[in-house]
C-alpha cells in the first residue's frame, strides 16, 4: 500500500482497510481520523499535507494498522457490553417463558413505548425546520438556519442511534460523519443537500411517527389485555367494593357481547392462563419487532449503508 500524501488518501486507504467491518465501526474510525489529521495539519500550518501525514503516521499508525486497532478494540468493547446471554432451553416451552430472561426483549418493550414521544418528536423537527428553511431560504438568514437546522437533525441521528444501541442492541454510531472541508460555504452547503444519509435520517425521523404510534398501540393494548386476563382470577377471589364498580353492579360479572355473567372458576382460572401465555407472546412479539427496527435504524441512519 503506497503511502497516503493527502488527508483524503488516507481516509481512502482506511476504509478499504476496513472493508467489511460494522458500518458504525467505519464512520467512527473515519471520523477520529479525520479530526486527528486535521488537527495536526492545523497545528502545523507550515507543513503540507504530505508532510504531516509523513510525521503523523509514525505516532498515530498506517491506515492498516488504524484499522486493525479498531476491529481488536470492537471485540472487546462489544464482549464488555454485551449483555449476559439468557440459559438456552432445548424445550419448545422452555424458549417460550425463557424470554423473560432476556434483557432485549425488554429492552425492545421499552423502546416501544418510548417512540410515541420520540416519533412525535422527531416529526415536528423534520416537518417545521423544512418549512421553516424553504420560507426563509429567501432571505439572508436562511443559509444559516438550514445549516443549523441539519447540524440539529444530525444530532438527533446521532441521539437516536444510542436509544437503538442501547436498548435493541444494534450497533450504532458514536460519531457524526465529519462535516465537509472542502470548497466554499455554499459548496459545503451542497454537499449536505446531495448527501443520501441527510434525506434518508429526514425519512427515517418522518416514519418514526406512525411506527412510533403502532409500536405504542400494539405494545399497551397487548400488555393490557394479558395484565387485565391474569388478573381477572385475583380480583374474583378478592371480589372487594371498588371491584364491584369496577368490573360489575354489586357482583362480580363479565360480559363478552352475549349479556353479562358471573364467571365460573374455570373460566377465570382459563382466562388467566390466556393472559399469561399472551404476556410472555407479547415478549416475543416486540422482542423480533425491535430487531426489525433496529436493521432499519442501521440502514436509513449509519454513512455507507443509505445507498
Amino acid at each position: 500500500m503506497n503511502a497516503p500524501r493527502t488527508i483524503a488518501e488516507y481516509l481512502a486507504q482506511l476504509r478499504d482497510a476496513l472493508h467489511g467491518a460494522d458500518p458504525a465501526l467505519i464512520q467512527d474510525a473515519l471520523y477520529d481520523a479525520e479530526e486527528h489529521l486535521r488537527a495536526e495539519l492545523a497545528e502545523q500550518p507550515g507543513r503540507g499535507e504530505a508532510e504531516m501525514l509523513a510525521h503523523v503516521v509514525g505516532s498515530y499508525g498506517a491506515p492498516d494498522e488504524v484499522a486493525e486497532l479498531y476491529r481488536d478494540q470492537e471485540i472487546r468493547i462489544q464482549r464488555a457490553l454485551r449483555p449476559p446471554p439468557p440459559p438456552k432451553r432445548r424445550s419448545l416451552i422452555g424458549r417460550f417463558f425463557g424470554v423473560a430472561a432476556d434483557v432485549r426483549a425488554w429492552g425492545a418493550l421499552f423502546y416501544m413505548l418510548l417512540t410515541s414521544g420520540t416519533g412525535i418528536a422527531y416529526f415536528v423537527l423534520v416537518v417545521v425546520g423544512l418549512s421553516m428553511s424553504a420560507g426563509l431560504s429567501v432571505l439572508i438568514i436562511g443559509i444559516p438556519f438550514i445549516v443549523l437546522f441539519f447540524g440539529v437533525v444530525r444530532a438527533m441521528s446521532l441521539m437516536e442511534g444510542r436509544i437503538v444501541e442501547a436498548m435493541l442492541g444494534v450497533r450504532m454510531p458514536r460519531r457524526p460523519p465529519y462535516p465537509a472541508q472542502n470548497g466554499s460555504l455554499l459548496q459545503r452547503i451542497g454537499a449536505m443537500f446531495t448527501d443520501w444519509r441527510t434525506w434518508t435520517t429526514m425519512f427515517y425521523m418522518v416514519l418514526m411517527l406512525p411506527l412510533g404510534i403502532v409500536y405504542f398501540t400494539v405494545t399497551v393494548t397487548l400488555l393490557a389485555l394479558s395484565l387485565a386476563f391474569a388478573a381477572l382470577p385475583f380480583a374474583r377471589l378478592v371480589d372487594v367494593d371498588g371491584l364491584h364498580h369496577l368490573f360489575g353492579h354489586g357482583t362480580f360479572t363479565i360480559d363478552w357481547g352475549f349479556g353479562p355473567h358471573v364467571p365460573g372458576w374455570g373460566e377465570l382460572v382459563a382466562l388467566g392462563v390466556v393472559g399469561v401465555l399472551l404476556f410472555f407472546a407479547t415478549l416475543h412479539l416486540v422482542r423480533a419487532i425491535g430487531q426489525l427496527q433496529g436493521q432499519l435504524a442501521k440502514h436509513l441512519l449509519v454513512a455507507g449503508t443509505a445507498r
